[in-house]
């Protein structure tokens, strides 16, 4: 009996990697999908408050950007979380996964208010705030070293050591704000000298928050050099890409674990000061204020590049500061200005997926078997 031919029906459809899109194709793709969530947004808003979405999102555009005042505080948000992006994005070029940076940054902040309560009338300024500054970087630093060694030694998984350093460095926090706290047993530190201003960051041209911007500007640049045109940076991108291929052609990924966790605490740890000495002038639990986790998504957008952070942090801080607008200005649950921005971010992280890869229906590969 004649075997029966197999016929294999083939897909309607696959998956293909694409080719690496120039940078000006790639970011016409994440401005559709803004686009895209733009008009689903307004379907939801229709559907869910029965409000004109043109309304809403010009309630968004105010709420942002409608007063100087407004102006300001949207910089000094947007220098906050690219701080802390900054200080993520060599480990995760690393492939290093540190989800510690709000431990991280709590722990520089810690360490700013611990020296302007205890040096702030003991030192004078010129000598307090270098000694801030030492403080913050060296703390941060010391709280990324730690999950960096433990990698390094014994191949311990940097995710959860991360994690778990952020809870150590909440409850730290928690402590000594107990023990600071006035009046005695509060809980909360209050402005930290408010009276004389010592370890404060000063103002620049009568802007409490210019300074923090110009130093975050400073930043930016120099990590863009460091990550792009330093050996250190080519490193760490070797690292990233293979560990295997880095200890073939002579790098010692230890040390570069190592040295770039340093990097990236001290980075954390110089947001805890700006946000400490520079912004809030005090010391909470909540002074990270979550920017640890949002600069993860802020650093995987951007592809680690520092300056492309810019525009996507510029994006999520615009929406967390509309969206605070339209649920003040239209009596709208919190809840419902978060679907909002929920929306918007999911479509911009879906963009990545048609950035990466193609959709190819049957038959649109010509050259293959039919």
């Amino acid at each position: 009996m004649k075997q029966a031919e197999r016929h294999i029906r083939e897909p309607l459809f696959h998956i293909a990697k694409r080719d690496a899109l120039v940078w000006w194709a790639a970011w016409l793709i994440r401005i559709a999908a803004v686009a895209a969530a733009l008009v689903v947004c307004a379907v939801v808003t229709v559907m869910m408050t029965g409000e004109n979405p043109i309304k809403v999102y010009a309630t968004m555009i105010d709420g942002a950007i409608g007063t100087e005042r407004r102006i300001w505080n949207l910089l000094q948000s947007l220098a906050m979380l690219l701080c802390v992006s900054l200080g993520v994005t060599p480990a995760f070029k690393m492939r290093f996964w540190n989800i510690g940076a709000e431990g991280q940054v709590l722990i520089g902040g810690m360490a700013t208010a611990a020296c302007m309560i205890l040096f702030g009338d003991k030192l004078p300024t010129f000598l307090l705030l270098p000694v801030i500054i030492v403080a913050s970087i060296v703390a941060g630093a010391v709280w990324g070293l730690i999950p960096a060694l433990f990698k390094a030694k014994w191949n311990t998984n940097e995710t959860l050591f991360t994690l778990m350093m952020n809870y150590i460095a909440i409850q730290l926090v928690s402590y000594f704000s107990l023990q600071w706290s006035v009046p005695k047993g509060s809980g909360q530190i209050g402005i930290i000298n408010g009276d004389t201003h010592a370890g404060w960051l000063p103002s620049i041209g009568g802007h409490d928050y210019l300074i923090n911007i110009l130093i975050v500007a400073v930043l930016t640049v120099v990590m863009y050099i460091y990550l792009k045109y330093s050996k250190h940076g080519y490193e760490i991108s070797v690292v990233g890409e293979s560990e295997n291929t880095a200890r073939y052609i002579g790098i010692n990924v230890k040390k570069v674990i190592i040295r770039t966790m340093l990097i990236s605490g001290a980075i954390c740890g110089i947001a805890g000061l700006l946000l400490v000495s520079g912004t809030d002038h005090t010391i909470t639990r909540d002074t990270a204020a979550g920017r640890g986790f949002t600069a993860i998504m802020v650093s995987w957008l951007a592809k680690f590049n520092p300056l492309f952070m810019v525009l996507t942090t510029l994006l999520i801080v615009f929406l967390q500061k509309g969206a605070i607008e339209i649920s003040t200005i239209f009596g709208l649950n919190a809840s419902f200005s978060e679907i909002i921005t929920g929306i918007i971010i999911f479509f911009i992280i879906g963009s990545e997926f048609f950035i990466n890869y193609t959709v190819k229906f049957r038959g649109s590969d010509k050259g293959g078997k039919a």
